[in-house]
């Protein structure tokens, strides 16, 4: 896998990534950016967002669940002192669908947790992660 990011102006980033998407990365104003798009710790969090959703989903699809919805909520915690990493996620799980099975969700939520989602697994070497969940009938 392969990245690449070029400094635009001040503190405006553009972020390559090897599969040719590109995403616009800034600071707050109070540290020299223009609120241009979103922070590089936001990046992360997004990241393991769409890892662990990803899995969840391919996973439960694989399990036969009718499944017409999933919003994976985040809240992180970050340490007070530099380096300010993620000491504490939760993710929250949001999916909806036809006759789902509860057991069927919090499997996959578990499986994605502790086995699949690379990005949750490496952000867990500082970080307590949590997970929850709610199954919403359409």
């Amino acid at each position: 896998m392969k990245a690449r990011v070029v400094w635009v102006e001040a503190a405006t980033m553009m972020g390559e990534a090897g599969s040719g998407h590109a995403v616009i990365m800034d600071g707050p104003p109070d540290h020299g950016g223009r609120n241009l798009g979103v922070r590089p710790m936001e990046m992360l969090l997004l990241g393991m967002g769409g890892c662990t959703e990803f899995d969840v989903l391919s996973i439960l699809r694989k399990s036969r669940q009718q499944v017409t919805g999933c919003v994976v909520e985040l809240e992180a915690k970050r340490s007070e002192e530099d380096p300010k990493v993620f000491t504490e996620i939760h993710a929250h799980f949001i999916v909806s669908g036809r006759d789902l099975s509860e057991k069927h969700v919090s499997r996959a939520i578990s499986l994605s947790a502790d086995k699949y989602c690379s990005a949750s697994i490496m952000l867990g070497a500082t970080a307590k992660i949590t997970h929850d969940y709610e199954i919403r009938d359409e």
